[in-house]
């Protein structure tokens, strides 16, 4: 069967699968061009069915995630959910009603779904797709945290695990805890919306100044500037508790704001978010403690937008409970169009087969389409060959490097296809990197990618694990940090990307070029954008990125492009 799996709200997108194997995912911000878009998927939908040759008479059914008086509403009036787009992305001025708009706004999604709502969502939907010739096609919507477990249990590998996701919202519920077994999934606990974990840092991160929904890790790494103080003089850790695998929440979540404020106005903005951060990872930890006990399953897959915490996930990794945690790479909202499709073809009979040891799950481009924009831009096409070796001399020289190559990325993380490239050891090469290119705040760290050989002697606590995909922070070995400064937060930890050794790809190859010049296979390694902006997809949008910013040189296909004088 070919079922398409679809996500119409934040971080949109479309998945396929055939037969029960994924065949392409890509999200709707690196076809429209706006971060985290919130349209309805028409142009993932549209380059699903081109890469696979189909027609949109070839689809058999489409699955659709969450189906709330929210999510419905938005469906219908397109309107309301562009308006509070603008509004968090800082596009458009809030307003004189923000402040009765943003309670509302968080009293309603905190409602679960009902016959009316779900009757209009279908309706909406097989709407929106008889407009793209795909009304034939069965509509299916499925749960919102199912979709999320879906996501992670199938990725995992495992034959059997407990599934924990936490997510803002989504469905009337915020938490869930599942036992996959026997290819099926079943729901052990959940925790309702009003008690969300993920609402709870989100108001931190708005209090802080910063867009709810999109600069939850920028509160992550501010808190490791935090001046230490104990757990129990921590005022907000009463505020959330986790009971026999359920949130529950002091007050709930549209009534968080104001009280929160009052903790911020006595404290500094670091240690504000040391405190939450605190919080995310005590819950995160007592949530899995609970899921371990409830589904007697030392394995654990986890999914939601709380879970790309990496410093959280580090910690429930290190729990003695837990044998092995698994974090699916796109964790967020943005999986949900996958997890449906996963959905959709284990109740279809599908034997699910969801690799995702590779994520270049996107659209790829030939020469000709790369020779075009850069002569549509005036740029020498300087074909070279060893592409990996020249761009590690640079690299070696101190250069900044934008790196794209093959199919782009699936998930919020650069992962070698649609990179931003420098030596991982020198902090100027990264201030100049935050500063010439990225333009974002300076206590940010950027993320290693490293072979795996360097990875078992470089990271004090990796140990061949699952997560290879920028899904967990690790501890860089004491003797190593010198050789990692540029990649490592002030605590150091550090998100890596571990690299097959054996891997053909030009990517690894490069990596080995880097073990010759400067001892250990690992680069910084950044996403190709400009902050705020989506990763590149496009050879236009890569060249328009690279003359905008402060790069040194532009590795995209064949060619290889300095900088004009």
């Amino acid at each position: 069967m070919n079922i398409l799996g679809i996500w119409d709200g934040h971080d949109s997108g479309a998945a396929l699968l055939q037969d029960g194997q994924l065949r392409f995912a890509v999200n709707e911000e690196r076809l429209s061009r706006r971060k985290l878009e919130v349209c309805f998927p028409s142009r993932s939908i549209a380059a699903c069915l081109a890469l696979a040759g189909l027609s949109p008479e070839q689809v058999h059914l489409v699955t659709a995630s969450t189906s709330d008086p929210a999510k419905t509403l938005g469906r219908w009036w397109p309107g309301t959910k562009e308006r509070y787009y603008a509004v968090r992305r800082r596009k458009a001025p809030p307003g004189s009603s923000a402040g009765l708009t943003r309670g509302l706004k968080y009293r309603i999604t905190e409602w679960g779904p009902g016959v009316f709502s779900r009757a209009l969502s279908h309706r909406a939907l097989k709407a929106e797709l008889a407009r793209r010739s795909l009304g034939h096609a069965e509509l299916r919507l499925v749960d919102h945290h199912e979709a999320h477990a879906a996501a992670a249990a199938w990725a995992s590998g495992f034959p059997s695990c407990a599934v924990v996701t936490i997510d803002g919202l989504g469905d009337g519920v915020s938490a869930t805890i599942s036992k996959f077994e026997n290819g099926r999934l079943y729901r052990m606990a959940t925790s309702p919306a009003r008690s969300s974990l993920g609402v709870f840092f989100e108001h931190v991160t708005n209090l802080l100044n910063m867009r709810e929904l999109e600069d939850e890790g920028k509160v992550m790494a501010l808190a490791d500037y935090a001046a230490p103080v104990a757990d129990r003089d921590n005022p907000l850790l009463e505020w959330v508790q986790v009971r026999n695998g359920v949130i529950e929440t002091k007050r709930p979540g549209h009534a968080m704001r104001t009280p929160l404020a009052r903790v911020h106005w006595r404290f500094p903005n670091e240690q504000f978010a040391h405190f939450a951060q605190r919080v995310v990872e005590l819950t995160a930890m007592a949530l899995v403690r609970d899921a371990v006990r409830l589904t007697g399953s030392p394995r654990v897959a986890l999914a939601g937008g709380v879970v790309s915490n990496v410093k959280a996930t580090r910690q429930v990794r290190l729990m003695p409970e837990v044998e092995s945690a698994y974090v699916f790479p796109h964790m967020g909202d943005g999986g949900l169009a996958l997890g449906a499709a996963v959905l959709g073809s284990t109740n279809s009979s599908d034997v699910v087969r969801l690799r995702l040891d590779r994520l270049d799950l996107g659209p790829s481009y030939g020469t000709n389409e790369i020779e075009a924009s850069l002569r549509a831009a005036g740029l020498r096409l300087d074909g070279v060959a060893g592409i990996p070796s020249r761009v590690a001399d640079l690299l070696a020289e101190g250069r900044i490097v934008m790196w794209f190559q093959g199919a782009m990325e699936y998930g919020p993380r650069a992962l070698g296809q649609r990179s931003v490239l420098a030596r991982p050891d020198r902090l100027d090469i990264r201030d100049r990197l935050n500063l010439a290119l990225k333009r974002r705040v300076w206590y940010q760290p950027f993320c290693p990618s490293l072979l795996e050989n360097d990875a078992r002697r470089m990271l004090a606590d990796w140990d061949g694990g699952i997560n290879r995909s920028m899904t967990m922070a690790y501890e860089v070995a004491r003797e190593y940090r010198c050789h990692m400064a540029g990649v490592m937060s002030v605590d150091g930890t550090c998100r890596p990307q571990i690299v097959d050794e054996d891997d053909a790809g030009d990517f690894a190859e490069l990596l080995r070029e880097a073990r010759r010049r400067w001892g250990a296979g690992v680069v910084l390694n950044t996403s190709f954008n400009i902050h705020g902006e989506p990763l590149v997809c496009a050879p236009a949008e890569a060249v328009d990125v690279f003359l905008r910013s402060g790069a040194d040189a532009l590795a995209i296909g064949p060619y290889l492009v300095t900088r004009p004088e």
